[in-house]
């Protein structure tokens, strides 16, 4: 096989980001055939590699889990005072980490995969993905707000103004919206900045991969065609 940079084979393996791997790098946590690693070195399956004394055994095979995330889930791995970390509720046999966050009392759809490399292409922002939401408010919804939504928002929270997305209302106090973007806590600043509240947040669809018949709390491996779909949107030249 073809020799691939470190950082990149130690996130293929499912040990962590390419972000997290070069931080182990520098602190000289990582070697390569007995010899300490350096930055930007080229490894195969035929090289020994040992990553903060564990070794590698070769790249796993490519998971990727649609998952819906409940109310009251922290996007975390780290933080020892969250009560209820996702990749605890997540009882999978490898390490998965996720692609966006979803905040605490949001809840819906979340990709989690062990590919470092997906992660790295469905994180940024530049590429605009579709990530959909069907949120409930506590005030009853006008033309205005959902024309107002559309249009672009500035938040001061963020110091951002959001960039113009589809919104559509499909209740009295109930809307759709799309975004390309995932500044924090977005759309709850969005309605704040029309004085409305939100009582409920659902993520449905990221992409072409949508919810489904999945529950809270519930996952489900993605088909070959979402797969396909997914890889080929992303630019991507394999799959699994």
């Amino acid at each position: 096989m073809e020799k691939i940079r470190l950082n990149k084979y130690i996130a293929q393996a499912g040990v962590c980001s390419r972000r997290d791997a070069d931080s182990l790098i520098d602190k000289g946590l990582v070697s390569v055939n007995g010899q300490t690693a350096n930055m930007g070195m080229r490894v195969d399956d035929s090289d020994r590699i040992i990553v903060n004394g564990k070794e590698i055994k070769g790249r796993n095979e490519k998971i990727v889990l649609a998952y819906y995330k409940p109310v009251g889930i922290t996007c975390t791995e780290k933080d020892r005072f969250a009560a209820k970390k996702i990749m605890d509720e997540v009882k999978y046999p490898i390490r998965l980490t996720y692609a966006g966050r979803l905040d605490k009392e949001s809840e819906g759809l979340m990709i989690l995969t062990n590919d470092g490399d997906l992660i790295h292409a469905m994180m940024r922002g530049a590429n605009r993905h579709e990530k959909e939401y069907i949120v409930k408010v506590k005030e009853e919804i006008t033309p205005e707000f959902i024309e107002g939504l559309q249009a672009g928002v500035y938040l001061p929270e963020l110091h951002k103004t959001t960039r113009p997305c589809k919104a559509e209302k499909i209740g009295k106090y109930t809307f759709r919206i799309t975004l390309t973007q995932g500044l924090n806590r977005q759309i709850r600043y969005m309605c704040k900045a029309f004085e409305y509240h939100v009582f409920s947040l659902k993520r449905v669809r990221i992409m072409n991969i949508g919810l489904e018949t999945l529950h809270p709390g519930e996952w489900r491996v993605l088909t070959e065609a979402e797969l396909t779909a997914l890889y080929t949107a992303l630019d991507f030249h394999d799959h699994p």
